[in-house]
């Protein structure tokens, strides 16, 4: 019976193994140099922790199994309370892995600010000089993604597409719930605020379709706000610009109040056209005719504070004689 017991769970745990195999592993082994850098960082934090983990685990058991009971050679000490070697060591190992990953951490979080422009397309070869950025405006809708193209003058619903090895300089805001913008190999993800505008700097370095998608729980179709992200060749992707120019609509201000209806698991949709200024009216929520933009109306507040300070001045100056 106990064979069979242990062949049964020799046979599960086979089978774990065998699912765990089939797992998409894309976050391990990103398309992209960020990403690549971000997985890096997870295995040798991870080897840190195990400096610790597997010593531990290991003298556990060997110690259960030294001072077991039926173990009469075993040295019984009960009065033994401390040993300065003991604590030594006890005490500067997680100490020092504790300062390797503090200096770990410290470095690459200044290397892989998403803020940061990048200074490499992959380990070892730099950004080309004159090279510019792709600029990519993003929107996370309810419940889809819309995607600009301000260099082209195109827009995209839920696809989006970039050449290979040339940065990608995301900016993204939100129209209502905050969202988190996503596509595991290129980077890690960044969040989407209405009113609000984040960052992201990333290059993908090998040509393929890959999952993008939204992070964060914002409601009913939060599972529908999927996209494929698409990397290029450089003319591969003036195709896909054209393709767009080509088979797109026009985005005025009234097409987008109409999209912006909340809707759930829209197709890709092309625009070919997009009225200027859209994106900056998205951001500073004025797309309805006659609201006043944020950016205006934190402009304003800001010369009537100076102002304020400019007029409290002589009276500050007459009370201090």
């Amino acid at each position: 019976m106990s064979i069979l017991r242990t062949l049964h769970k020799t046979s599960i745990a086979a089978l774990g193994f065998a699912l765990l195999a089939g797992c998409d592993t894309v976050v391990m082994s990103p398309s992209g140099d960020i990403a690549a850098q971000q997985a890096s960082l997870i295995v040798w934090a991870t080897v840190l922790m195990l400096i610790v983990v597997i010593p531990v685990i290991v003298l556990t058991l060997l110690f259960a199994w030294r001072y077991r009971s039926s173990n009469k050679n075993a040295t019984y000490a009960p009065d033994w309370d401390h040993s300065t070697s003991l604590e030594l060591v006890i005490w500067a190992a997680p100490l020092a892995i504790i300062i390797a990953l503090g200096a770990l951490t410290w470095v690459s979080t200044h290397q892989l600010d998403p803020y940061r422009p990048l200074d490499r397309i992959s380990e070892g070869q730099p950004v080309p000089e004159g090279v510019e950025p792709l600029i990519v405006e993003v929107v996370a809708m309810d419940w889809k993604w819309l995607f600009f193209y301000p260099e082209q003058g195109i827009a995209v619903v839920n696809q989006l597409a970039a050449p290979v090895d040339r940065p990608i300089k995301f900016k993204i805001t939100a129209t209502t719930m905050m969202n988190s913008f996503y596509i595991p190999a290129l980077a890690g993800q960044i969040y989407a605020m209405g009113g609000m505008e984040t960052q992201l700097h990333a290059v993908i370095n090998e040509a393929g379709s890959y999952d993008g998608f939204s992070a964060n729980y914002s409601g009913a179709g939060f599972n529908g706000m999927r996209f494929k992200f698409l990397g290029m060749s450089e003319s591969n992707f003036e195709q896909w610009v054209a393709k767009v120019k080509s088979d797109g609509d026009d985005l005025s201000r009234k097409a987008y109040k109409e999209l912006e209806v909340p809707s759930e698991y829209n197709p890709v949709h092309y625009y070919s056209k997009v009225e200027p200024g859209l994106y900056d009216a998205i951001l500073n929520r004025c797309v309805d005719p006659g609201s006043i933009c944020m950016k205006d109306l934190m402009s304003h507040h800001h010369r009537d504070d100076k102002a304020a300070e400019k007029s409290n001045a002589p009276s500050e100056s007459h009370h201090a004689h």
